[in-house]
């Protein structure tokens, strides 16, 4: 019997497992790197051990200091959660070797599997070689790990050697593999998944299936069970070869086989199997309210599983909610997550941080899934689009109006989406539409209480003047009046304001504005306002051609042989920043001369950091 789970992972999973194991009654043990010393799946765990460095190659992916840590805290059993070492055979074989319950896959089945070009050989299937042009376009993708990494389209010949370079040098960075491979890239195909789950005993469970076609770069956004949409004789086929694959390399515990559904034919794809649980395992269990997790120990203590699977019911969506700018090229953010929370019932919100936390450079910027679930489908999308625009979320630029957005958009809600959704629709889907009284809500919520009249004036007050800047770089000027009545704005009607309430009377409707303020910016109801002062300082000035990083990171490659003097064109790549688990292509601005260049493989820098300069 398992008594203390050690979570060989960070953040959202740990901390949902963490929550299974404390109804389990089971004793929990975190691991944490010096940057989440104070995160919040180390903060609630019973007992926590600390991976001394940042970088996950130092610290979650140390499997040799996992282990030690599970062995000085007393755990008994090391569940993986997803990512990192999830997907290692020899980390699966190193727990079992010092003694321990691998709460996973056999390693013979990791390995077998966690490798894609191993896993199409056992599905009868190969990668492409010696592509040509009729083979394009074509995907290259990492043989290890998941989540996008080390995945590149390529629709021209001349660009393959060096998005296979590239794709070489992220996987190796995120998964200490640097193995890739090609294969056909399919067009506008949906991404159709099958959780399985399997006993020592020979039972394996298919679980319905997944959407998962609405993704950036690669990485889900959206994911519902059921698929949509999807005809009963293709579910059964997908559920045959999910099962087939599993029996296949004796598996044991949680997996998921990912398939790519042609649009018109209906023709699936093998795509992978993941050898762990998934990101979008709470829909699975939604619909079929099971809870995996508990099902992983269980099996792992050896109890078998019912001969069959319990019945589905409802619809389930869930979404990721990302610490991201999606209308700056998905650009990842970092700072303070002042505040987060659900305003709705019946919405489960799995995440890794508490009101207060930071959110660090170096690891995945999702902050948190929202799942609901529902009778139909049609209510699903109702329910969590409407939590969602009543979340509060207070701190870094999200992908919150993103995902409102989407789940409203007629392609969604018909079920007609592909993978190629965000390529269609995504600037509509980022248009900046700001609440144009949200500036005034916090003049007047600054000005309370700051009556300008005297006992001995007697003339009219002068305009007061504000101004804010919002997340797309706008700025916006607001006037408002002291008046012997109270504040007063032109085109409305100020019926209450005080610190943190502010109620306004737009063409005859009341609206209520509620103000929080924190040190480095204002939030009115979902809007988010920077104070800028009255008389702005003056700004760094850069040469022409100069080229600011978008975000904290690291620089991970220099393109080979770029120097000061070289010649470059418009659109070349120059330098990759890798933040937050997502690597950002610096290309060249114009066609020209790289003037200065003043950063290295290697180095950390800021947001706004000058890396070159071409003129």
């Amino acid at each position: 019997m398992i008594t203390s789970v050690l979570v060989a992972n960070r953040g959202e999973i740990a901390c949902r497992i963490f929550r299974t194991c404390r109804e389990l009654g089971i004793r929990t043990v975190a691991v944490h790197s010096d940057a989440d010393e104070n995160a919040l799946h180390a903060r609630v765990a019973d007992a926590a051990v600390r991976l001394p460095g940042a970088a996950p190659a130092d610290t979650y992916l140390r499997g040799d200091l996992i282990v030690q840590a599970a062995l000085a805290a007393g755990a008994d059993a090391v569940h993986p959660g997803y990512g990192f070492l999830s997907e290692n055979a020899g980390f699966a074989q190193a727990v079992l070797d010092a003694g321990l319950v691998w709460i996973g896959p056999p390693p013979a089945a990791i390995e077998a599997m966690a490798s894609k070009t191993r896993a199409k050989q056992l599905m009868g299937l190969k990668p492409l070689t010696d592509v040509t042009e009729t083979d394009l376009p074509v995907l290259v993708k990492a043989a290890a790990g998941g989540g996008g990494r080390g995945m590149r389209v390529v629709r021209e010949l001349a660009h393959l050697p060096g998005e296979l370079e590239a794709a070489r040098a992220e996987a190796q960075n995120a998964f200490g593999d640097g193995e890739v491979f090609v294969e056909p890239y399919v067009e506008g195909g949906r991404h159709i998944e099958v959780q399985i789950l399997a006993d020592t005993h020979g039972t394996v469970w298919a679980l319905g299936t997944r959407d998962c076609s609405l993704q950036r770069r690669h990485q889900k956004v959206i994911e519902e069970s059921p698929a949509p949409g999807i005809p009963e004789k293709l579910t059964h086929e997908l559920h045959e070869l999910a099962v087939r694959a599993a029996r296949a390399v004796d598996y044991t515990g949680a997996g998921t086989v990912e398939f790519l559904v042609e649009e018109g034919t209906g023709k699936a794809h093998f795509l992978e199997m993941n050898t762990r649980l998934q990101v979008e395992h709470p829909v699975t269990e939604a619909v079929f309210g099971i809870d995996l997790v508990a099902l992983q120990i269980s099996v792992a203590e050896g109890i078998p599983l019912a001969a069959d699977p319990p019945h589905a019911r409802g619809h389930a969506i869930e979404a990721r909610l990302y610490a991201e700018n999606p209308a700056q090229n998905w650009t990842p953010q970092t700072g303070t997550l002042h505040r987060l929370a659900v305003q709705a019932e019946g919405v489960r919100l799995d995440t890794g941080y508490a009101d207060g936390d930071t959110i660090p450079v170096h690891y995945d910027p999702m902050l948190a899934k929202a799942v609901v679930h529902a009778p139909t489908r049609t209510e699903a999308i109702r329910k969590l689009a409407g939590a969602l625009e009543r979340t509060t979320i207070h701190g870094p630029i999200t992908n919150r109006d993103l995902l409102v957005r989407s789940l409203r958009h007629p392609e969604f809600t018909t079920a007609t989406m592909n993978t190629a959704f965000y390529d269609r629709h995504l600037l509509e889907l980022t248009e900046q539409t700001p609440d144009p009284h949200a500036p005034l809500a916090a003049a007047l919520s600054d000005a309370h209480g700051r009556s300008r009249f005297g006992g001995w004036r007697n003339v009219p007050a002068q305009p007061q003047l504000k101004r804010y800047a919002t997340p797309d770089g706008k700025e916006h000027e607001v006037t408002y009046h002291h008046t012997r009545e109270g504040l007063a704005a032109e085109g409305v009607r100020v019926v209450h304001a005080d610190a943190s309430l502010v109620v306004l009377e737009v063409a005859g409707v009341r609206r209520k504005f509620e103000v929080t303020r924190y040190a480095d910016q204002i939030n009115v109801n979902t809007t988010t306002l920077t104070p800028l002062p009255r008389f702005p300082a003056p700004t760094p000035q850069h040469a022409p051609g100069s080229l600011l990083a978008p975000m904290p990171g690291t620089v991970v490659r220099v393109a080979e042989g770029l120097t000061a003097g070289a010649a470059v064109k418009a659109g070349e790549p120059l330098l990759w920043l890798e933040a937050m688990k997502m690597e950002h292509k610096i290309t060249a601005p114009t066609t020209g001369t790289v003037t200065a260049l003043h950063v290295v493989a290697g180095q950390q820098v800021e947001v706004g950091a000058l890396l070159a300069v071409v003129f």
